[in-house]
């Protein structure tokens, strides 16, 4: 009962159960189909600006406006001009100070200057003058009758800003000095004319009579070595020193009213083509064009061409 065949295999524990197969070799599979694509997949993947768009929504077009808007501001504001007039301002009056780019001729001739030691810095508490100014320079506004009856030569009157200094007075002091017979003008030599902001800004004048801070004056004598002590001249402007101006010079002997007359006919002098001269002698009249600034050298003190 139940026991093995002769033959020794091992009877099947089941009748009627097939027998197992004898291992073979391995037989790849087929590789199954591949599904069918579902409809539409073929189309292509949004764009970049698309897909900022659905990411973003409306802030994807707001964004760009407002750049352009803001870009269109600042070039505005760049192209608008800082020093325009409303259009109910007021013209400027005569024997007022505007800021007038004028012609600027190129010097010639080498600069001339009475070339003298640095100033002494004044003591805080008693300034006299403004030591550095803005460094730009305002035309005094305004004309004049026409002093002499030589050639005529016009020229126009600045005063740098922020120094304090009332610009028509200084044009005043210009304008009645070269009108004087005593001066350049003597006995129909020349005749002199200031002319105002209009005639600057189209070079319609000879030369500039300038009032500038004595730390300024290298800007408008550059190379010249006036030390801040001493005035110059430079191509067709008279820079008048502002410290010279208002305390003139030792020699003077606190004379300013004159000095201011010396200085003015002294650079005008340059304009016109004069140099400087020695002093003639102990005790005789200094000539304008000497260096009174710098010492009498023994001569007395004299503010005129033609004393």
């Amino acid at each position: 009962m139940g026991g093995r065949p002769a033959d020794g295999r091992r009877a099947d524990p089941r009748p009627g159960s097939p027998r197992p197969a004898r291992p073979g070799p391995l037989v790849a599979r087929p590789a199954l189909p591949a599904p069918p694509r579902e409809r539409g997949a073929n189309r292509s993947r949004p764009g970049r600006v698309r897909r900022f768009v659905l990411r973003y929504g409306w802030r994807a077009y707001a964004v760009p406006l407002l750049t352009i808007a803001t870009i269109a501001v600042l070039v505005d504001l760049a192209l608008s001009s800082p020093g325009t007039q409303t259009a109910g301002a007021a013209a400027p009056t005569a024997a007022t100070s505007v800021p007038v780019p004028t012609v600027e001729s190129v010097p010639t001739a080498p600069a001339q200057g009475d070339v003298g030691p640095s100033q002494a810095p004044q003591v805080v508490g008693e300034e006299t003058y403004v030591e550095v100014g803005e460094g730009s320079l305002s035309v005094v506004d305004g004309s004049s009758q026409v002093y002499g009856s030589g050639p005529v030569q016009r020229f126009i009157v600045e005063v740098e800003d922020g120094i304090d200094v009332d610009g028509s007075a200084f044009a005043a002091a210009v304008e009645s000095t070269l009108g004087d017979p005593r001066s350049w003008g003597n006995e129909g030599r020349m005749s002199f004319q200031r002319v105002g902001a209009t005639e600057a800004a189209a070079g319609q004048f000879d030369f500039k009579v300038s009032l500038v801070s004595p730390g300024n004056m290298e800007t408008y004598c550059p190379g010249v070595g006036t030390g801040g002590y001493t005035s110059c001249r430079y191509g067709d402007r008279a820079t008048i020193n502002l410290a010279r101006w208002a305390t003139a010079v030792p020699d003077y002997q606190g004379d300013i009213a004159t000095y201011r007359l010396y200085v003015i006919n002294h650079e005008v002098g340059h304009v016109l083509g004069n140099g400087h001269e020695p002093c003639p002698g102990t005790g005789e009249i200094a000539p304008v064009m000497q260096q009174q600034t710098l010492g009498l050298d023994g001569c007395v003190k004299n503010a005129w061409p033609y004393p």
